[in-house]
């Protein structure tokens, strides 16, 4: 399933002198949170200096805070925090046209749903520039035949309280630790969610008719404080040719965030891979953030949408899943095996992994979703429904009273010892290692994930 890496056979483990470091003493533990009020984080947005050194002269604006779906009002905070990890490499070290890891399923209808809706107009702002229609060449006009419908209402995930297992042994309490302070916080949420709401309204200037969803680690619950932001643009609720298509279309998102939105946009770059991407930065949040966020937009990966609420119904069913989740990617980042542009895991797959894990001991920790519920996950299902999807999931009791420290542990042993690599896949949907298939796609690939 993997593009077999240039250095076939020899992954890019560190040296084994530099391997004898405390990995959980690698990672903070305490991290301060200087928080800004929601009217201070307003403020900073609507006067920072420019590029030319100067005062934007802009209006001033004051806004109400979010409401969320459960109607209580949501504040904007900004927690610094002091760990520098990034899951991809700089650009200076990475060639923007390398393709990105993807996965394949031989049973593509087994995919699930959710989105991201723009805030009404009275409580959303936009970036301060007059953004005119950009002409949009004949040959890359899509077609408007079955575009996704106007969006009628605000929406936001309602956060979803969970009470975190108990550490009996000194291993779980550092897992929890690290969890603990890893994990993705709300006021960086309503950082990516703040950006997201103001794109897209620059965007609806081009393609009227479309909705930016925010998608991936950000809203699946397995984020941490340095996940980026991954966006997916829906103008049709229908397959687009990727390569012509969708490119033009990221063609002229770029040329916008380049001519229109220059002094809030910063670096924007159309990658041109299997799944075109542009990727750029939110250059006024970056001025108040020491952890700033990289976004990747693509247009119509409608799955990925759905897989971003199918694994948050995993993340909350069971209270061992995130932390034990979270402690395996930081491994795989220590270790420099989480960068699919290298020919290594990606977050998805590592994620899938342990789920996979969990499903398979002899007293599950987790079930198959897709098979208990099939009706909340149909891929036929509209996408302004999906993502009610997670609320409708009980939570799952499993008789197995393992400690995250035994978990961890046994998710080593499990994929070092147990599974066969050469015969078996990781299946998630059935809850178990299924036969490895004999593909074209399939054929000399060293880790297969459904």
């Amino acid at each position: 399933m993997f593009p077999n890496p240039s250095n076939m056979g020899h992954p890019p483990f560190p040296p084994k002198h530099q391997q004898q470091s405390n990995f959980f003493n690698k990672h903070p533990l305490n991290i301060p949170s200087t928080l800004l009020s929601h009217q201070q984080i307003v403020d900073n947005l609507y006067n920072y200096q420019n590029a030319d050194g100067n005062l934007a002269t802009i209006p001033a604006v004051t806004l109400e805070p979010i409401a969320y779906g459960n109607g209580s009002p949501v504040h904007i905070y900004d927690a610094p925090t002091p760990f520098q990890g990034r899951k991809r490499l700089r650009e200076r070290s990475v060639p923007h046209n390398v393709k990105r890891q993807r996965f394949h399923s031989h049973h593509p209808e087994t995919t699930v749903v959710n989105q991201g809706v723009s805030l009404p107009a009275e409580r959303r702002y936009s970036f301060p520039v007059s953004v005119q229609s950009l002409h949009i060449p004949r040959n890359l006009e899509p077609d408007f035949t079955g575009w996704v419908s106007p969006l009628q209402d605000s929406f936001f995930l309602d956060p979803i309280e969970t009470t975190l297992p108990e550490a009996k042994d000194k291993l779980s309490q550092q897992v929890l630790d690290l969890f603990q302070a890893c994990q993705q916080q709300t006021c960086d949420l309503n950082r990516k969610e703040l950006c997201r709401t103001e794109l897209q309204r620059e965007i609806q200037r081009i393609f009227p008719q479309s909705r930016l969803f925010l998608v991936g680690s950000s809203l699946n619950g397995f984020g941490t404080r340095t996940s980026d932001g991954d966006l997916c643009l829906v103008v049709k609720e229908e397959p687009v040719n990727q390569k012509t298509e969708a490119s033009g279309m990221l063609s002229l998102i770029q040329k916008l965030f380049i001519t229109r939105l220059c002094n809030y946009i910063d670096r924007p770059q159309l990658i041109r891979a299997k799944v075109p991407i542009v990727r750029f930065r939110d250059k006024v949040r970056q001025v108040f953030c020491s952890n700033c966020v990289e976004f990747d937009l693509n247009v119509n990966n409608i799955v990925g949408i759905r897989n971003t609420f199918l694994l948050r119904a995993y993340a909350y069913i069971e209270n061992r899943v995130r932390p034990l989740v979270l402690v395996v990617k930081k491994w795989a980042s220590f270790h420099e095996i989480n960068d699919a542009s290298r020919g290594t895991l990606n977050s998805y797959s590592l994620v899938l992994m342990v789920l996979h894990y969990l499903q398979t001991l002899p007293e599950p920790i987790l079930p198959s979703l897709q098979k208990i519920y099939p009706e909340s996950f149909d891929p036929t299902m509209q996408l302004h429904l999906v993502h009610r999807v997670p609320r409708t999931i009980p939570p799952y009791l499993s008789k197995n009273g393992s400690s995250l420290g035994d978990l961890l542990i046994g998710f080593f042993k499990y994929y070092a010892t147990e599974f066969d690599w050469n015969r078996q896949m990781i299946s998630v949907r059935e809850a178990k290692a299924i036969p490895r298939p004999d593909g074209t796609e399939w054929r000399n690939k060293f880790i297969c994930v459904e």
